[in-house]
């Protein structure tokens, strides 16, 4: 099976594979993002240690060598970590995750971030790929509706706990493979 590529970009924006010495990078993102990713994310809601940032980077491992999921950090120019962004294996295709630093939102990165995952999704041959947020996260939505996806579904959540933003409504949005999923 062909793994998708280690560094992507698009417009500007570049995704990096996360490996195994980069615990202090995740680490140092992720507790200066807490406070704006707690109301969204269960995970974020109890805090973040170096336990918690050596956990993802071994299980960021365990799934690129498996195929489960390829978790990239979003770098600013400098080469720091500004966000996190992961494509996941689903029947058919791959879901797409993504959060930035709170410092780093409104510039459409997380956009172009996505964009390059859904290109590198349907280069891998992907059937379709699917973006997956509560229906409150307002800013979460506008990723998918600038990329051409189609909202599908509306349901109640996979996933528990909930974080205290959430809705209990997942809105599910899809892109099929085709002519026009390149751009």
């Amino acid at each position: 099976m062909e793994r998708p590529s280690e560094l992507l970009a698009d417009g500007g924006v570049r995704l990096r594979r996360w490996f195994r010495g980069d615990g202090d990078e995740a680490l140092r993102v992720t507790t200066e993002a807490l406070d704006h990713l707690a109301p969204w994310m269960a995970w974020a809601a109890d805090g973040y240690g170096r336990p918690e940032a050596l956990k993802f980077i071994e299980r960021s491992q365990a799934d690129w060598d498996s195929g489960a999921a390829y978790n990239y950090a979003i770098l600013a120019e400098d080469g720091a970590a500004i966000g996190c962004c992961s494509l996941m294996a689903r029947t058919g295709g791959f879901e797409i995750g993504y959060w930035l630093h709170p410092g780093h939102t409104g510039r459409g990165i997380a956009t172009r971030a996505a964009r390059a995952l859904v290109g590198e999704a349907f280069r891998l041959g992907a059937g379709q790929v699917e973006i997956v947020h509560d229906a409150a996260n307002h800013a979460s939505a506008a990723v998918p509706r600038r990329l051409g996806f189609t909202e599908v579904e509306r349901r109640c959540p996979q996933q528990e706990p909930q974080a205290g933003a959430e809705v209990g409504v997942d809105v599910v949005w899809r892109r099929l493979a085709g002519p026009a999923a390149a751009g």
